[in-house]
């Protein structure tokens, strides 16, 4: 038998005033736990295709932290707390959204959220109907989404990136 356990979100949002682009994940993998940080599992490309996209190596926390708030792109994830047994979008139970609503009246700034995953797209679908912000489903970073090589993936980040922002 399978014990699901509670967790609450392990680490704040990274982002300041000046944040354009906020990506959001469903809810960190264990291993993102372990580190406490986004996209912390040595499989997920989100860090890789952002050092393709902006041409740089982020060997990092903090370098990663700063290329963000340097760049107006911001992380954070829909889910607030759930529960779950794994790290498996489809395992995520008994799910708490994050406070959309006072995180982007704090940052008005922030143009577009960019979903890394069709997971985090409808959960924030679902419980935050009435925010107008453009949305846009990018392709999951996990190595679970084998459907698009890395490169797919990377020109899709590219052609959102360069939509939102000056690259």
């Amino acid at each position: 038998m399978v014990i699901m356990k509670s967790y609450n979100h392990p680490f704040p949002p990274i982002l300041n005033a000046d944040t354009h682009i906020l990506f959001l994940g469903s809810f960190p993998s264990l291993t993102s736990f372990e580190y406490s940080f986004y996209y912390a599992h040595k499989s997920n490309l989100f860090w890789p295709i952002m050092e393709t996209i902006f041409d740089l190596s982020l060997p990092d926390r903090e370098a990663k932290i700063n290329f963000c708030l340097t760049h107006q792109i911001g992380l954070w994830d829909v889910i607030g707390s759930c529960e779950r047994k794994n790290s498996s979008d489809s395992a995520l139970e008994a799910i708490i959204p994050n406070d959309f609503h006072t995180l982007l009246k704090r940052y008005p700034n922030i143009a577009v959220l960019g979903f890394t995953g069709r997971k985090a797209f409808d959960l924030f679908q679902k419980y935050f109907k009435d925010i107008s912000i453009e949305t846009v489903l990018l392709p999951s970073t996990s190595a679970a989404y084998a459907a698009m090589t890395r490169e797919a993936k990377t020109v899709e980040y590219k052609v959102f990136v360069e939509k939102f922002l000056t690259v």
